[in-house]
């Protein structure tokens, strides 16, 4: 164990600053910007913003990695980052921070990839698995713990946005000072929106609702909870209960859906999903305990159905197409992130907080109807010959580079994707 992990070890601890700078930085706009009396919709456009920087440097950013090189591009990515984290503290106005959300989500993206080529170069066929999943403990771990230490202190002083800086800029060490070799470059993003909608149409529509549903609750959650009436540190705990309750699930959703046909687990989990978004939407309860009892519900549901959508569309694709397929629904679910938290921003305009939940049920519902029309209409992969689940790496964080890192990815497709 120790001789496998020796070599990534500076790599998984400067993903570990990150992503913990990431969940700081993430819940704190929100929360400040509602102290400050931004509006929903404004606020809304913050995980648009980033949303469309991130797809963005999904696509891009591997351009100006190949031009100047992994150590420096990475550098001058958290740098840039870190630098943006005490802009916001500085720059308390809801335009400036869209703006700078943009690039934001463009240089984490690109800092993911680096750092996710890098493992992916040290993973050989008998440690990728650890890797890969040492890779996504951290990011669950890290982003619930930057996102805790909200808990410590008072969003309304420039405090966090320093501290998110400090994680940003300590990203950069451990890769500084590392000396695993430098990467082949950065693989190409190749996508087929078409193909994917014949090889699975379920996966196609609903990864691409899941990412609306997502974005949603991603970005506007911890306003809900803050206009609901939450102090800070309830705020932070209801956004990590629903981390954590989506990795819990992960294993008994998996094994029910390696059993069953996917179509009608995913059908009945987005149902589930649909009526806790929707019951909180309609009753509003004010009670803390029942409000994190939903919530936690709908966590363990909807955070759960990506990894579900992923594995329905490799049970149909090619051997050989994993990064593709996967790559492509990466991109769906980008768009969906995109268009959820605008949608959820204009519902919650008028301090209507619990109408977010009408955009996270509403998709969920339509998950689960478009995927039992669809059972109808071909029939299920044989249980014996479909591919095994495998959770995905925490989807707002999820780059064609971590897809490449996956063991079901081929190594040679993974190469020339």
């Amino acid at each position: 164990m120790r001789k496998n992990l020796l070599p990534v070890f500076a790599l998984l601890l400067g993903t570990a600053f990150l992503l913990a700078g990431n969940g700081l930085h993430g819940l704190l706009l929100p929360m400040r910007g509602t102290e400050e009396g931004f509006s929903s919709a404004s606020l809304g456009m913050l995980g648009t913003a980033w949303a469309t920087g991130f797809v963005l440097g999904c696509i891009f950013a591997q351009r100006v990695v190949r031009r100047i090189g992994h150590v420096r591009a990475f550098s001058a990515f958290a740098s840039m980052i870190a630098i943006i984290a005490l802009l916001t503290g500085i720059l308390v106005n809801p335009i400036a921070w869209i703006a700078l959300r943009v690039v934001t989500g463009f240089a984490l993206a690109a800092s993911f990839m680096i750092i996710e080529s890098w493992l992916n170069e040290r993973a050989t066929n008998e440690t990728r698995g650890l890797i890969f999943s040492l890779y996504m403990t951290i990011t669950y771990v890290a982003i619930v713990a930057g996102q805790m230490s909200i808990a410590l202190g008072d969003v309304s002083t420039s405090t966090f946005f320093m501290v998110a800086g400090i994680l940003y800029c300590l990203a950069l060490l451990p890769t500084a000072l590392s000396t695993a070799s430098s990467p082949p470059p950065l693989s190409e993003v190749r996508i087929d929106l078409p193909m994917i909608y014949r090889n699975s149409p379920v996966s196609f529509i609903g990864i691409l609702l899941v990412g609306i549903a997502n974005g949603a609750f991603g970005t506007l959650g911890p306003v809900f909870a803050a206009k609901a009436g939450l102090p800070g540190g309830a705020v932070a705990t209801l956004m990590s209960v629903t981390i954590f309750s989506g990795a819990i699930m992960q294993i008994p959703a998996g094994k029910l859906s390696d059993s069953l046909d996917r179509r009608y687990v995913l059908a009945a989990m987005a149902a589930i999903a649909s009526i806790a978004g929707l019951s909180l939407a309609i009753f509003a309860p004010s009670d803390m305990g029942l409000l994190f009892a939903i919530v936690a519900i709908y966590g363990a549901m909807s955070y759960t159905l990506y990894s579900i959508i992923v594995a329905h569309a490799n049970d149909y694709a090619d051997a050989d197409k994993f990064v593709t397929v996967s790559s492509g629904l990466l991109l769906l679910y980008g768009i969906g992130t995109i268009i959820g938290p605008t949608v959820g921003g204009i519902l919650m305009a008028g301090n209507a907080p619990y109408r977010l939940f009408l955009v996270t049920g509403l998709a969920h519902l339509a998950v689960a109807a478009y995927a039992i029309y669809r059972s109808t209409r071909r029939a299920a992969i044989p249980a014996d010959i479909r591919e095994t689940f495998s959770s995905v790496p925490a989807s707002r964080s999820a780059t064609p580079e971590s897809i490449a890192l996956d063991p079901r990815a081929n190594p040679e497709e993974a190469v020339e994707s």
